[in-house]
């Protein structure tokens, strides 16, 4: 029986930090060790120029994976941080929309695919467009578990509902194991009280689904895209790092594995600099 182990992060609303977590999260669990694959379905292709790659002279992508036949091993990029491997993606993808709508079964390509290899990762994130087109669909029929980020803003939970009726349609017709699994609140600003409101808002409609730990604001999150690495590397004392780490540990705790990211002294460290960041406002960190 394959792992459960394939989690879509999914918002059809863009800027919410869907990929931002794909990829710090991922980079978290690996350097614990854990072995990821990262599945960039957005043909934005964010995830695949955010671990430094260039999207725009990439021969073999997810297209070429889903359209294309291409085998999984020459289209996976290997060791692009260590633990992390990645299908990357570019502007081509946006064209296997169209293309799938002459496809038999197309809702189970991606699914079909993962399921090959599923069992040689500790843990398969794909990186969903933001948009409820066949590329996210593929993407949902694909995943054990369902995780959406959503921003510490006023309209948070607007449209929702809409991706809440996909993940209900999709469980009932075409993945009856899928999961709704864990919200992330992302791009918190202590300073303000809109960030308290609406993270008590979306724990009183999600409940215990939302995550403890909260992603703040911080330029160094920002930042690290444009250097072409996770915030771990770029900016490894950072709060967003920090905050990433912690996710990290929850997310093993919620599966009943037990690892301590941080020794005690570096958390306590940067817990306090986390709490005295929101308490001055100072987003650099």
């Amino acid at each position: 029986m394959s792992k459960k182990n394939v989690y879509a992060f999914c918002n059809q609303k863009g800027g919410v930090g869907k990929t931002t977590t794909v990829i710090n999260l991922g980079a978290s669990l690996a350097v614990l060790g854990f072995r990821v694959l990262i599945v960039d379905m957005d043909p934005q292709g964010n995830a695949t120029s955010g671990l430094g790659l260039d999207k725009n002279s990439i021969d073999n992508t997810a297209y070429d994976l889903l359209v294309n036949g291409f085998a999984f091993e020459d289209v996976c990029q290997k060791n692009v941080i260590k633990n992390v491997d990645i299908i990357s993606s570019n502007s081509s993808l946006a064209g296997a929309e169209i293309e799938f709508i002459g496809f038999e079964e197309r809702e189970f390509y991606l699914q079909r695919i993962l399921k090959k290899i599923q069992d040689n990762y500790d843990f398969i994130f794909i990186d969903c467009p933001p948009s409820l087109g066949l590329l996210t669909i593929n993407s949902l029929v694909a995943a054990d578990r369902l995780m959406i980020p959503l921003q510490c803003e006023y309209y948070a939970l607007e449209g929702l509902g809409q991706l809440l009726d996909t993940y209900n349609l999709i469980q009932e017709r075409l993945n009856n194991d899928l999961e709704m699994y864990g919200v992330i609140m992302t791009m918190a600003d202590f300073r303000t009280k809109l960030t308290d409101q609406v993270i008590k808002e979306v724990k009183n409609y999600f409940n215990e689904k939302v995550f403890s730990s909260i992603i703040p604001r911080s330029i160094k999150l920002s930042e690290a895209p444009g250097f072409g690495k996770p915030a771990i590397q770029y900016a490894p004392t950072s709060r967003g790092v920090f905050q990433y780490q912690l996710l990290a540990e929850e997310l093993l705790e919620r599966l009943g594995l037990s690892y301590s990211y941080l020794d005690d002294s570096k958390a306590d460290a940067l817990s306090k600099k986390a709490q005295a960041v929101s308490a001055t406002g100072n987003m650099e960190g």
